[in-house]
């Protein structure tokens, strides 16, 4: 055999090792289908051909990451960045909603909202408890609010630095899920929720001591505010509480109540209609149990507590 030839038959034996993560399946098929639809049926909307751009630099780089991966397993930043890449795609894809919501779906649901609302509770629940809320309470909700990706980020690199590969996997999966079921939601119930659809109905801004006024002012300025149903801040929160107490309790507890803060926070800061918590629930459900279904971790008992491993084991893993 030629050394040509010999080195072809190196390169295709490392690529026949590229493995992708159940997580990297979701993330490249939700992408590519948001690029597709983006330079096909949805190109004449305004920045199509941008969001598909981006949308196609999510799906191929995943693949390029893996691929490295595989040609060089030593290099670990390949590895963390390929296991951590549904972080700019949750994060940095958001924005790229706008030409697919113009295209799809573009009227605002938010009137069918309201009426469902008064129709379930007979009131409109965020009027009522950001009036009921006290100043300091709101800077507390407020801050518990920004903590959406921080408590995620904070449970998958203690699962990542704890070697629990199976728990991180899963973890990630269900979070994929919710994000790629959310996303679509976004496009099929486009809102824009009552601080801004109701915003008639308050008797006045966000009252709080020190870090209300500024925080809500942030939430104003994202490139896309159509994001209302389901509420993807309850949603996110209650998947980390869930997995936390499955594979990691010094989380869960530290995190209970900033999340249980940060759900009130989604209605008392007017960001969310009651409504929007209680389509989200099925949603949680259903990536939970579709996840567990689909993960290694499944059935297994070693990972339901930070306790039942010693260490040792854990290094081992």
């Amino acid at each position: 055999m030629s050394p040509w030839s010999h080195q072809s038959a190196r390169l295709l034996a490392r690529r026949r090792k590229v493995r992708f993560k159940p997580v990297d399946c979701v993330l490249i098929a939700a992408c590519s289908v948001a690029a597709l639809a983006l330079v096909g049926p949805c190109r004449w909307a305004p920045g199509a051909l941008r969001s598909a751009g981006g949308f196609a630099a999510f799906a191929l780089g995943l693949v390029v990451l893996r691929m490295l991966q595989s040609w060089w397993p030593r290099v670990r930043p390949l590895r963390w960045v390929a296991d951590f890449w549904l972080l700019p795609v949750a994060g940095l894809g958001h924005e790229l909603l706008n030409p697919l919501v113009d295209a799809i779906n573009p009227v605002l649901r938010d009137a069918q909202l309201a009426t469902l609302e008064e129709r379930l509770f007979g009131v409109q629940v965020s009027v009522v408890l950001s009036s009921a809320v006290p100043p300091w309470l709101q800077d507390v909700l407020m801050v518990c609010y920004y903590g959406h990706f921080a408590w995620a980020m904070v449970l998958g690199v203690t699962l990542y630095l704890h070697r629990k590969a199976a728990a991180f996997d899963e973890f990630l999966l269900a979070m994929g899920l919710f994000f790629t079921v959310g996303y679509a939601a976004y496009i099929a119930v486009p809102a824009i929720g009552p601080r801004l659809f109701l915003a008639s109905a308050f008797p006045g801004p966000l009252q709080g001591v020190v870090v209300t006024s500024v925080l809500d002012s942030l939430m104003r300025t994202p490139v896309f505010i159509r994001d209302c149903f389901p509420s993807g801040h309850t949603g996110v929160t209650l998947l980390v509480l869930f997995y936390a107490l499955r594979f990691s309790r010094r989380v869960f507890w530290t995190m209970l109540l900033p999340g249980i803060g940060l759900i009130v926070a989604t209605v008392a800061g007017r960001f969310h209609y009651a409504v929007d918590l209680v389509a989200v629930l099925p949603v949680v459900l259903l990536v939970a149990a579709a996840a567990r279904a689909l993960s290694p971790a499944k059935g297994s008992r070693s990972y339901s507590s930070e306790r039942s491993l010693p260490m040792g084991a854990i290094v081992r893993r």
